[in-house]
């Protein structure tokens, strides 16, 4: 039994494992990325539901996880519904984009959302907005070719190069008169270094990390059951990466350097 399984359509919700180690380094984890079938941001509901349900079911044989943390705004927003109805006996925590959070920071009143294609047109953003940011404006735009920089180039990339993807995206957004962007794909945590030296002191970020983490921990705590599955035998178990496929060269070098860079143990294809 693993405490926390994170999920994402690739390497870019890794974040959230590593923040959840950082408060309670006891617990088990395990990422899995969908590599297979990234990405998912360019994928329509249906699709979208159909992988990660396919996921999930693996998933569950192979760790019965007490968590699963949907570390990727696309698949919150279009399948944790249809995640908690299929599988009624699993607890999942969903990520959505920090529109709550950005109301609160915007001076302007003008906010950006950065994500996907299938996160800027879910529905569900306008329901944040209308309950938490009536009075702002949302601007949108989503970046796949970004997010594909990010999980196919970004770790291994100098930061020159980095800092050179993320620009035109930071530069619509304060064009736009934003003073907030909400980094809406997990994969843009990442280079979240990257994207605050790139706003500079007129744009400030927003993330949706911290409320994720807190909620993640409560619900393994609320599950109650035995300690924390980190240690066997006394001896710490580290954190594990999962793929389910890689498609290049360049890929499986991504994937060696972010086990090197967040010390993870590289298990291969799940």
């Amino acid at each position: 039994m693993t405490d926390f399984v994170f999920i994402d359509s690739g390497l870019g919700g890794i974040p959230y494992m590593t923040a959840l180690l950082e408060k309670s380094p006891d617990y088990s984890c395990v990422y899995v990325g969908d590599t297979a079938n990234f990405p998912y941001g360019e994928k329509n509901h249906e699709q979208v539901t159909s992988c990660v349900v396919a996921l999930v079911e693996r998933i569950r044989k192979k760790f019965a996880p007490r968590v699963i943390v949907v570390a990727c705004n696309t698949i919150s927003v279009n399948a944790l519904d249809v995640l908690r109805q299929t599988f009624p006996d699993t607890n999942f925590v969903g990520t959505v984009p920090a529109i709550k959070l950005a109301a609160r920071m915007s001076k302007k009143r003008r906010i950006g959302l950065l994500a996907t294609k299938a996160t800027c047109e879910n529905p569900y953003n306008l329901e944040l907005k209308r309950k938490f940011a009536d009075d702002c404006v949302l601007v949108t735009r989503d970046d796949s070719r970004l997010i594909s920089f990010i999980e196919h180039n970004a770790f291994t990339a100098s930061h020159d190069d980095c800092l050179n993807a993320v620009r035109p995206a930071v530069d619509f957004f304060r064009d736009s008169g934003c003073d907030v962007i909400i980094l809406g794909c997990t994969h843009f945590l990442n280079l979240s270094d990257v994207f605050a030296q790139a706003c500079g002191d007129d744009i400030a970020l927003a993330d949706s990390v911290d409320g994720v983490v807190r909620h993640a921990l409560e619900v393994r705590r609320a599950d109650g059951g035995s300690l924390p599955h980190g240690t066997d035998g006394g001896e710490k178990i580290p954190p594990s990466l999962y793929l389910t496929g890689l498609s290049d060269a360049a890929w499986k070098s991504q994937y060696e350097a972010v086990c090197a860079r967040f010390g993870l143990r590289p298990m291969g294809i799940l």
